[in-house]
C-alpha cells in the first residue's frame, strides 16, 4: 500500500501492524485464514480477495471487529455475513473520483487518435514519413459523449470531456443528474456568449437511447444483477459503426466474447478497458485486438488517490477498533487526508454502520 502515513497512524496509536509480504498478487482464503491467525483486531484487504462468511467468522473468532476493503467497491466482500459476524466494513469513497474520471478520459482519447497503435508503429522502426492515412482517427470536439450511469465520477468524466472538447451530452441514469445539467448549461451560455457553438445535453429515456446517438460511450454503473452484461450482443448492435466504448467501473458490464466478436466484425469500432470480465484474465481474442486499449485496472492509480485510499482504510479500521461513531458524509473525507492536521475522530466510511448499529458522527 503505497504511503507511510497509514502506518504511522496506526502504529501512533498503539497499533502493532502486521504486514503480508507474501508475493501473490491474489491470496486465497487459506493464505489469509493463517495471516489472521487467533489474534487479529481489523483487516484492510483487497478488492482481489474473497471475504465471505469464513474469513469473518475466522476473524471474529480472532476477536477483529473490523474489515477495510482498500477500495470504494466491496463486490468481493459479502456483507450480509460481516453483519452476522458483528464485523464493520469499510471502503474508501471520496478520493477515487477525479482520478478515476481522468483514466477514462485518457482511454477515450488513446482510444480515439489511436495512440496505442501509433506508439507501437513507432516502436517497430514503421514510420518511414508522413502519409494523410496514417493512423486517421476520431475528432471529439463537437461530437456526442454518452454516459451510463451519472453519479460522481460519470459526471466528473462528462465535465471533462464537454468542457475539454466542447462535446455535447447524453446520459441515461436511474437519477437526474441536476448539478451536471446545470453545468453543461451553464458553459453553453458561456460559449454562446463568446461567438461559438453551444454545448447541449438531454437526459435519455432508456440504455439505448445513449448507446444508438453517442459517439463515445463511458460506462459508470454499479455492478449488481441488473448491469450485468449491461453491454451484450444486441446493445452492441445498435451503437455506431465508429463509436468508442470505454468501461472503467466493473468487468462483468461488457459482456467481454460478445465484444470480441464486434471489434472483429468492425475494425472502426474502438474500446478502451481498464477492467475486465475474469480479472487478471482477458477473453481469448481481446488481446490480439488493435482496435482496443487495455490497461491493468489502474483508475485509481495516481499517487495521491491511491496513499489517500490507504489512509482511509487505515482510519476506518482505526476507528473502530478505539470505538469512534462513523462520518456523516463519506464523499467528503478531505478532513482525514490533511497530512498536516489530526484526523477526526471517526471511521471515515463503513457501509454496515446501520446493520450492525454504529453510531454516526456530527459534522
Amino acid at each position: 500500500m503505497p504511503g507511510t502515513r497509514w502506518i504511522r497512524l496506526l502504529t501512533e496509536n498503539d497499533c502493532r501492524l502486521e504486514i503480508c509480504t507474501d508475493p501473490k498478487t491474489i491470496l486465497s482464503v487459506d493464505d489469509i485464514l493463517a495471516l489472521i491467525g487467533d489474534r487479529c483486531d481489523g483487516v484492510i484487504g483487497q478488492l482481489t480477495e474473497d471475504w465471505g462468511e469464513v474469513l469473518f467468522s475466522a476473524l471474529r473468532r480472532a476477536g477483529g471487529t473490523a474489515f477495510s476493503n482498500m477500495a470504494v467497491g466491496y463486490n468481493n466482500v459479502d456483507v450480509e455475513a460481516a453483519n452476522r459476524n458483528g464485523i464493520a466494513v469499510g471502503n474508501t469513497p471520496g478520493v477515487l473520483t477525479e482520478t478515476t474520471a481522468e483514466l477514462a478520459a485518457s482511454l477515450t482519447l488513446a482510444a480515439a487518435r489511436r495512440i496505442v497503435e501509433a506508439d507501437q508503429f513507432m516502436r517497430a522502426g514503421l514510420y518511414d514519413g508522413w502519409l494523410p492515412h496514417l493512423f486517421v482517427g476520431n475528432l471529439l470536439k463537437g461530437q456526442t459523449v454518452g454516459v451510463i450511469g451519472a453519479g460522481r465520477i460519470g459526471s466528473a468524466y462528462a465535465r471533462m470531456m464537454i468542457e475539454g472538447f466542447k462535446m455535447n451530452l447524453i446520459y441515461y441514469d436511474l437519477y437526474q443528474a441536476t448539478r451536471l445539467e446545470k453545468f453543461v448549461t451553464a458553459y453553453g451560455h458561456f460559449l454562446k456568449a463568446n461567438g461559438e457553438q453551444p454545448v447541449t445535453w438531454k437526459r435519455a429515456a432508456t440504455m439505448e437511447d445513449v448507446l444508438r446517438e453517442a459517439d463515445v460511450i463511458s460506462l459508470h454503473p454499479v455492478l449488481d444483477k441488473t448491469t450485468y452484461h449491461l453491454i451484450n450482443p444486441e446493445r452492441l448492435a445498435i451503437m455506431k459503426k465508429e463509436a468508442i466504448l470505454v468501461n472503467a467501473s466493473r468487468g462483468p458490464v461488457i459482456d467481454e466474447v460478445a465484444l470480441v466478436e464486434h471489434l472483429k466484425a468492425n475494425p472502426m469500432f474502438r474500446v478502451g478497458l481498464d477492467v475486465f470480465e475474469d480479472e487478471p484474465y482477458m477473453k481469448p481474442g481481446l488481446d490480439d485486438m488493435k482496435n482496443a486499449v487495455v490497461v491493468p485496472h489502474i483508475a485509481s492509480a495516481s499517487k495521491w488517490t491511491r496513499e489517500g485510499m490507504a489512509t482511509l482504510s487505515a482510519l476506518n479500521i482505526l476507528g473502530k477498533i478505539k470505538g469512534y461513531p462513523v462520518w456523516g458524509n463519506p464523499n467528503q473525507v478531505e478532513p482525514f487526508l490533511d497530512e498536516n492536521a489530526t484526523p477526526p475522530p471517526a471511521c471515515p466510511s463503513i457501509v454496515n454502520a446501520k446493520q450492525i448499529g454504529l453510531p454516526s458522527a456530527k459534522l
